[in-house]
């Protein structure tokens, strides 16, 4: 689940700019000035949404297929991209601490290079996953 695509409706604002809601999570609204803006906030919109729907254990609903939606005069059906992996890199940086045994001759060669193995972990499991 690292690409998710859902629709979502821009209703024009009086005001001017735009309001979003998104059908197949009611929950999930936000607003912005212009497209580019509305666009933005509604990828930030969906992935809280769509994290709090994870933490809370809650299901994560089907998008509906955009062809289904009725939009009314002044409103734009616009399907909003949203991808978990980046949106997790951006927002949910904070390390945590891991502990981890390795052979001792392993430990210590890597030392006497200078081996950040923090460093050397992160990067074999993002090859990892992103090898899926």
């Amino acid at each position: 689940m690292n690409k998710l695509f859902y629709p979502a409706i821009f209703h024009k604002a009086e005001e001017g700019g735009f309001w979003i809601t998104f059908p197949d999570i009611p929950e999930c609204m936000t607003q912005g000035e212009d497209v580019q803006q509305a666009y933005e906030m509604a990828v930030d919109a969906l992935g809280l949404a769509i994290t709090s729907r994870k933490q809370e254990r809650e299901s994560i609903p089907v998008p509906s297929q955009p062809y289904d939606l009725k939009v009314g005069e002044g409103e734009l059906c616009v399907v909003i991209e949203f991808d978990m992996r980046a949106y997790q890199k951006r927002t949910n940086s904070k390390a945590v601490k891991k502990t981890l045994s390795i052979p001792q001759w392993l430990n210590e060669e890597a030392m006497e290079m200078g081996v950040n193995f923090s460093q050397v972990l992160q990067e074999a499991l993002i090859q990892k996953i992103g090898a899926r």
